[in-house]
């Protein structure tokens, strides 16, 4: 299928879902994720979930990564339109979000860290193929940031629903991920 199709299948699947069925899919996805043998991390780019589009709750995970490194530095994306890409801006438990013109709270402190500086980065997805390409929403921010981070940081991805097969229509540009967390599994890739 392609990028196009499968933003629309999983999108309506993921709106399907009930709040109650997607906490009980998030715990077993923090399950899973507690299973892989990660190295240290000391620096994590995360997201603030959609509710909108049903994301899947990534303070969580990043709640899980904090506990095992109390001095983690924890990172949010801000969208700079003016330059139509993201930075990543540090924040600590004073930091204030708003949110911004796509709908998705971004930290107001100023103080951005280097793309090349991650240890691990979480992606949102609405698909995700078993090359470990994703599907998602269109706008490449994540991409255009994942291509300029060190080779060895981990990008991973969550998502309610398996891997498909193939994305029909991946571009060059596109970057893979190493780990997706589903409720049922752990894939790498």
């Amino acid at each position: 299928m392609s990028k196009r199709e499968l933003r629309k299948v999983f999108k309506e699947k993921r709106k399907s879902l009930s709040a109650a069925e997607r906490a009980k899919l998030d715990d077993l996805m923090l399950i899973q994720f507690q299973t892989v043998d990660l190295p240290f991390i000391y620096s994590l780019l995360t997201y603030w979930p959609m509710e909108y589009h049903s994301e899947p709750n990534t303070h969580l995970f990043t709640d899980y990564i904090e506990f095992r490194n109390p001095e983690l530095k924890i990172a949010y994306p801000r969208i700079e339109l003016t330059g139509d890409k993201m930075v990543a801006i540090l924040i600590d438990k004073e930091t204030a979000f708003r949110k911004n013109s796509f709908g998705t709270y971004e930290p107001e402190n100023t103080e951005t860290i280097r793309p090349d500086a991650f240890d691990m980065v979480f992606v949102p997805l609405l698909a995700i193929d078993m090359n470990g390409y994703r599907v998602g929403y269109g706008k490449g921010f994540y991409d255009r940031f994942l291509a300029d981070c060190c080779e060895d940081c981990l990008k991973v991805g969550f998502s309610y629903f398996e891997p498909v097969e193939q994305i029909s229509d991946k571009h060059e540009f596109d970057v893979p991920l190493n780990l997706c967390i589903t409720p049922q599994s752990v894939y790498v890739f």
